[in-house]
């Protein structure tokens, strides 16, 4: 992927080495990765992957922000030309449908970290909390990815990020609010489902943004498109329930099967069009 001579975002946090308390589910596709470590050790996955709580974020004090990450970290300067593209590309097309996006703040942290959805542990993956709309990321998970999911590559790296932009999207345009009230009014198998949709259509526009940022910087090199298919396949829900239990529960799905993932990402940088990811208004999944 040739990103080094792009340009950098300004909506970067640092918050490594800061530490924090607590371990609560923010939300993100890293909470599998949680639920499997819970389930090796005997306990019961849904335990996790069902909570949800709120805190407070004792760095959105505006006296305490947080400083901008070092300008020799490669891995931190990696986070930000990728923030910046997203941030390019969805303001163009937000301003093509006569609106305005509003840039999300992406916090690098290690180990613990508070957000305004609750205290999160690196173990937890990268997350977005639509209540402060800023995004969570240890970037010692793109280390996981490759060595525990079998998912290396920097385009895998970006479609992670651009997946997390995909929720701050959803949420800009009412969609995430709309899926939380309808979950609070059925059972749990619905609920499932539409947690589904909306992971599916993240991906999506994790595609799209793809799609879009190549036309504008011609970003790709030759094997990049697979490295994102790689890493939509090995956080499929089946694939890291038949890992960590032998046997997949469709019902619990909530983030999708790797063949999902790969279709409804596939969807995105084919077409470049947000329009081609209303997950909610299909019945192929």
């Amino acid at each position: 992927m040739r990103w080094q001579f792009g340009r950098k975002s300004s909506n970067v946090e640092d918050r490594r080495g800061r530490g924090g308390s607590g371990a609560v589910v923010g939300g993100g596709i890293g909470m599998f990765l949680l639920a499997l470590v819970v389930t090796l050790l005997g306990g019961d996955p849904s335990l996790i992957l069902d909570q949800v709580t709120t805190g407070s974020d004792p760095y959105n004090n505006p006296a305490q922000v947080a400083p901008a990450p070092p300008a020799d970290d490669e891995t931190a300067k990696f986070v930000s030309v990728i923030l910046g593209y997203t941030e390019d590309t969805w303001s163009q097309i937000f301003r093509e449908s006569g609106s305005q996006y509003i840039n999300p703040k992406l916090v690098l942290f290690s180990g613990v970290v508070q957000s305004d959805c609750g205290t999160a542990e690196s173990a937890m993956g990268p997350f977005y909390c639509p209540l402060d709309q800023k995004i969570y990321i240890d970037t010692s998970f793109f280390q996981d990815m490759e060595s525990e999911l079998g998912a290396p590559g920097d385009f895998a790296q970006a479609y992670v990020i651009a997946h997390e932009v995909g929720h701050h999207v959803q949420n800009l345009l009412g969609i995430s609010g709309q899926v939380q009230e309808t979950q609070q009014r059925v059972g749990e198998a619905e609920a499932n489902q539409l947690s589904v949709r909306l992971e599916l259509q993240a991906d999506c526009f994790a595609g799209v943004w793809g799609n879009r940022t190549q036309q504008a910087q011609k970003i790709l090199e030759q094997g990049d498109v697979e490295e994102a298919l790689g890493a939509a396949t090995a956080i499929g829900d089946d694939r890291l329930q038949k890992r960590a239990r032998g046997y997949v529960v469709p019902d619990s799905f909530t983030h999708g099967s790797s063949e999902q993932r790969v279709r409804w990402f596939t969807q995105g940088i084919k077409t470049g069009d947000p329009n081609e990811c209303n997950t909610f208004d299909t019945r192929n999944l």
